[in-house]
């Protein structure tokens, strides 16, 4: 099959691979009908995380069964499914406690930018989708394999309540998901920080209330103002940096949550401050079937529209112009078609 392949600092390539295959009997072959690029796949492409030349990549993808393990029955060929990035059994203790993103046979999409990618753990792992939704609603629906449901689990980490009162701290397509969250849970005050004007024009439409547009002490002081120098109620951190994290306890009122869902990277604790302040800290990698079940008929009944974060399509063999695109900043999210 071809795929995307990553073999060396921001050396992407659309390349011939071997087939996936059956390996276990959990397993699921799926033909990937729609995939994208994620923020977190440029921690790769930037040589931020070890690059393994050759090495497939891509997380994000939805498609059509293709063939089934023996021990997989609630899927059969020709079922149209949304491939969650990480893959779980969704029997263990771990799953039952809402943490499938933990599973004790946890594995994860490695080929999503491809034809085909294999699923380590269908049965409890792939979501099928009910009749023939349309291409209208195809962007949407991908963005239920990660960022939807990772901007989700940042306002549920946060513990975001109607009434309250959120910032987002990440203007990336997780962090506008953090909009849709905040605002679909009722927060009434949603404060997105945001530098750039085509993503805060979205999150506005998403439902944020307000937008600030520094960093630093700058944009903190904004968001103090804007709350009465109390602080947010739930602070959602979408970028998973260093000076992001701080601004994210620093905007916390005394007794608040970070929901934090950006992935690593230079972060070190501010463990004095949450002890003075009584904040805490919740989140991680999102466990994204737990979601699907709230996620889905909010997209099929157009009450959410994730899918807007897409700003580029491409067709799957110009992935390394999509990369380019994203890694500029000059597309907030890039789609790939096969």
């Amino acid at each position: 099959m071809r795929a995307t392949t990553l073999h060396d600092l921001k050396d992407i390539r659309f390349t011939e691979v071997p087939d996936p295959v059956i390996e276990a009997p959990t397993d699921a072959i799926v033909k990937i009908t729609a995939s994208c690029i994620c923020g977190s796949d440029l921690w790769n492409y930037r040589g931020d995380n070890t690059i393994t030349p050759g090495m497939t990549i891509g997380h994000e993808c939805l498609g059509i069964v293709e063939e089934v393990g023996s021990s997989v029955t609630s899927f059969r060929p020709g079922d149209f499914v949304i491939v969650p990035f990480c893959h779980c059994d969704n029997t263990c203790p771990h799953c039952l406690a809402g943490v499938q993103s933990a599973c004790t046979h946890v594995g994860f999409t490695m080929s999503g930018q491809a034809e085909y990618t294999r699923v380590t753990q269908a049965e409890g792992t792939l979501y099928k989708v009910p009749g023939d939704p349309g291409a209208e609603l195809m962007p949407s629906l991908l963005s239920l394999t990660d960022v939807m449901a990772t901007g989700w689990h940042a306002a549920v980490a946060a513990g975001v309540r109607k009434g309250g009162t959120a910032v987002v701290v990440g203007d990336g397509a997780v962090g506008l998901c953090g909009v849709i969250a905040a605002s679909v849970m009722g927060a009434e005050k949603v404060i997105a920080m945001s530098r750039h004007a085509d993503r805060q024009k979205l999150a506005m439409e998403f439902g944020a209330t307000h937008i600030v547009a520094t960093r630093g002490e700058e944009g903190e002081a904004e968001v103090l103002e804007l709350t009465d120098g109390v602080g947010a109620d739930a602070v959602l951190e979408c970028v998973g940096t260093g000076q992001a994290m701080n601004t994210a306890f620093s905007v916390a009122r005394p007794g608040a949550m970070v929901g934090f869902v950006g992935a690593p990277h230079g972060v070190t604790l501010p463990v004095r401050q949450m002890f003075v302040k009584n904040v805490g800290l919740a989140g991680g990698m999102a466990p994204v079937r737990r979601y699907l079940d709230e996620l889905l008929p909010l997209v099929l009944d157009g009450r959410i529209d994730p899918g807007r974060v897409f700003d580029m399509t491409l067709p799957l063999e110009s992935v390394a112009d999509g990369y380019r695109a994203m890694d500029e900043r000059t597309a907030i999210k890039v789609f790939l078609q096969p």
